[in-house]
């Protein structure tokens, strides 16, 4: 029987039994004290404590444990031998021997096994010396994420550098030697490597970026980081294109307290296959000025016609060949209740041609000056806006004849709505008044015109509610909204009037209970009509969330609509005689376990047919498992189905030691196979439109991704991309990265490292 353990042993510096000292506020604060506890304990007074037999020391944060352990107070050192285990910040150290001065945490440690518990990474190396509590240097390293096998055999990845230095205080790590090794196969060296120790910013190389593409070919991209001040930093990424040469890509950005922004550059000097110098820029700025008035700057241009075909990225534009340049200033103003809003604005637009599909582009504004406002005035709600715009047409506007000019334009309406429990009743009077002076005659000879359409509405709604039960007695709450908004507009002729904005608003729930049927100014409908629609929806009363809806709405017009959208969005044409609209009916539900289902139609009593359709389905059993399909119809024009999946496929048996229990020889992950996708095929035209394949291999300690992504540039044309990633986990990302892809494209897809992230910390890698 071992002896019992010996009483904690103390010891407190000098240096704290001196005679006390008037306090300053710069004084530091005491050191902890240091406690020792063994099995047997052998102490020299002042001089050394040699501990055997379960050692443990304790100084705050750091703990040490081993078979036998010297410890010297007048030089603060430990020495330690046998089974040695350290323990400090989370990190935890195990070895044959450490040689350490506690307080300032220098010295070192003899083959070290290392676990960073809290990133699930671990390592080892021959020698670890630690300069202070913030510099440290490993010899011959080695640091990865997977499980260390039993049979000491090589992890699946790992990183390895014959000598690693780490500046915590500096936030700087410099590897020399340093090898990437992923199953067993070299496949990154770098003699001398720098790299930030924590999240914050440092110069230094980044991972490379691969692409390969139908149009370009295999494409390496290689980006260095630059962090040029705290508030400002570039990444520069040299690459090559198989098919076309060098490039560069760069990115600006900077911030203060008053403005923010970023500017992109893409370069390639000499395109082999286009023949030419090819570039793409973009800017983004804003800033905020003195009294509230802020300045928004935005903008992209490229080279030629033909870059979103060969260079087919996501960008946060409109469209890929509609690209935006804009100045905007905006100052909030206040005015005896009213809340206003000027502004100014210069906006044009680059449109990217296509010969076999050419595009008629939105008018430049050059300038645009408004004043908008809104406020309440006792039960009376008011709302304005007034603008002056000079519409200006693109330089590559196809559609040449279109005129140009200026135009003054003014819309308000004011309000007093009612509502009390679930009644709403709100009689609203607007208008919509513009003024038009263009460079050309318009269709009725005159240069000069002005109007003036006044829009009386009332809005009514009522909202029921009752409690009921569903299967099992499941409580729920029911309601019934019914709605109705009658709308009487006179007409007024505007044929001969030029359009610079307006279009037929798209048939749907939302635009048939608003009084215009255009978007924009240079229309307005005459009507004299009645919209009436019911919702009805099933609720659960203890979290609010919307289980069930179904809901139908028609519109009824008094007298025929002379100034009428037509169907192809276009704004002058015939008058609309037909006196009942279509109805609309929508349906969606989560009632089923793991299902959500949902539906759109468009149903015209006078052709007895659906015209416009949209069916949707979803189903999710589980995380990282889903399925959902959606048909679209509108007659006439397009009929296509859509399928999107996230789904494991394949999951790898665990290997056992013959008694039931996890082996650890072996690969050292077990892995899982997922399939991905989206594919949309038109029915229409026999054809897959746009399509994702691709597969996730989740090892545990890395990921591996191939997604193949077709996207169509022309009835005949599109551009295939191949993604392929390789994500070593605590570690970095390798390759292109079709994650966007694939959150922008899958509803419901779930990042695979989520899934580690909520495991059982006891049976994580």
């Amino acid at each position: 029987m071992s002896a019992p353990r010996l009483a904690i042993f103390r010891w407190l510096p000098l240096a704290c039994t001196l005679a006390a000292r008037p306090a300053v506020a710069a004084e530091p604060a005491p050191p902890l004290p240091i406690t020792l506890q063994a099995d047997r304990l052998l102490s020299t007074t002042d001089r050394e404590t040699i501990a055997e037999g379960s050692v443990e020391l304790r100084q705050g944060g750091l703990l040490i444990r081993a078979d036998r352990l010297s410890y010297k107070p007048p030089t603060d050192r430990a020495a330690a031998s046998g089974q040695v285990l350290m323990q400090r910040d989370g990190a935890t150290y195990r070895g044959t021997g450490i040689d350490l001065a506690v307080r300032d945490f220098s010295g070192w440690f003899v083959a070290p096994e290392f676990d960073f518990p809290l990133l699930g990474t671990r390592g080892q190396a021959s020698r670890i010396d630690f300069a202070s509590r913030t510099r440290l240097t490993a010899a011959d390293a080695r640091y990865t994420s997977c499980p260390r096998p039993e049979d000491g055999s090589e992890p699946d990845w790992q990183l390895q550098a014959r000598k690693v230095t780490l500046d915590f205080d500096a936030n700087e790590g410099l590897a020399e030697g340093a090898r990437l090794r992923f199953q067993g196969v070299s496949i990154l060296a770098l003699p001398r490597m720098s790299f930030p120790i924590t999240g914050a910013r440092k110069s230094g190389w980044l991972p490379p970026t691969v692409n390969l593409d139908s149009r370009s070919g295999f494409e390496l991209s290689v980006p260095y980081y630059w962090n040029i001040a705290p508030n400002r930093d570039a990444t520069i990424a040299p690459r090559l294109i198989t098919r076309r040469g060098l490039g560069v890509e760069t990115e600006f950005r900077y911030l203060a307290p008053d403005y923010d922004g970023s500017v992109n550059a893409d370069l390639l000097p000499d395109d082999r296959l286009a023949g030419r110098t090819r570039h793409a820029l973009s800017l983004q700025h804003r800033q905020a000025f003195a009294g509230g008035t802020n300045l928004t700057l935005q903008g992209r241009r490229v080279s030629d016609d033909a870059w979103w075909k060969d260079f087919a990225r996501p960008d946060n534009v409109l469209t890929s060949r509609l690209l935006p340049a804009s100045a905007l200033l905006e100052r909030p103003l206040s005015w005896h209740g009213l809340n206003l809003s000027t502004y100014a604005q210069v906006q044009h637009w680059q449109v990217l041609q296509d010969l076999d599909a050419p595009i008629v582009a939105p008018y430049g504004r050059r300038p645009r000056l408004g004043l908008s406002g809104d406020g309440a005035a006792g039960p009376l709600e008011l709302s304005f806006e007034t603008e002056l715009n000079r519409f200006e047409r693109p330089d590559d506007d196809t559609a040449g004849d279109r005129t140009e000019g200026w135009r003054w334009h003014a819309v308000g309406q004011l309000a007093w709505p009612l509502r009390q429990g679930g009644l709403s009743i709100v009689p609203r009077l607007s208008f919509n008044a513009a003024s038009y002076k263009t460079d050309d005659p318009m269709s009725d000879g005159h240069r000069t015109a002005s109007r003036l359409v006044p829009t009386l509405s009332l809005d009514a709604s009522l909202e029921f509610e009752r409690d009921t039960q569903l299967w099992f007695g499941r409580p729920l709450r029911q309601t019934l909204e019914p709605r109705l908004l009658w709308v009487r507009t006179p007409y007024r002729r505007q044929d001969t009037l030029p359009n610079f904005d307006a279009f037929g608003k798209d048939f749907n729930l939302s635009s048939i209970y608003t009084t215009n049927a255009f978007s924009g100014i240079d229309r307005v409908s005459d009507a004299h009509e009645l919209t009436a629609g019911a919702t009805s929806r099933l609720i659960e009363p203890a979290t609010g969330a919307e289980l069930a809806r179904v809901g139908v709405v028609q519109r009824f017009l008094f007298r025929d609509q002379r100034v009428a959208p037509q169907a192809d969005g276009s704004v002058d044409g015939p008058a609309l005689e037909q006196r009942f609209s279509d109805i609309l009916l929508l349906g969606s539900t989560t009632l089923l376990p793991h299902w959500t289902l949902d539906a759109a139609m468009q149903y015209s009593p006078d052709a007895g047919r659906l015209s416009r359709s949209i069916l949707g389905a979803s189903w999710q059993p589980g995380p990282y498992r889903t399925i959902n399909a959606r048909y679209r119809l509108a007659r006439g024009v397009s009929e296509q189905v859509e399928l999107g999946w996230q789904w494991p496929l394949y999951t790898a048996p665990a290997v056992t030691d013959g008694k039931g229990g996890a082996s650890g020889t072996g690969s050292s992950c077990r892995g899982t196979w997922y399939g991905v996708g989206r594919i949309n095929y038109s029915l229409r035209d026999s054809r897959v439109t746009d399509s994702l394949v691709g597969a996730e291999y989740d090892a545990g300690c890395w990921i591996l991704r191939v997604v193949s992504e077709r996207l169509s540039t022309g009835r005949t044309e599109a551009t295939t991309r191949l993604l392929l990633q390789l994500e070593l986990v605590g570690l970095s990302r390798l390759g292109s990265n079709p994650l966007r892809v694939l959150k922008d494209n899958i509803p419901g897809y779930r990042l695979l490292r989520d899934a580690r992230e909520e495991r059982d910390p006891s049976t994580a890698p």
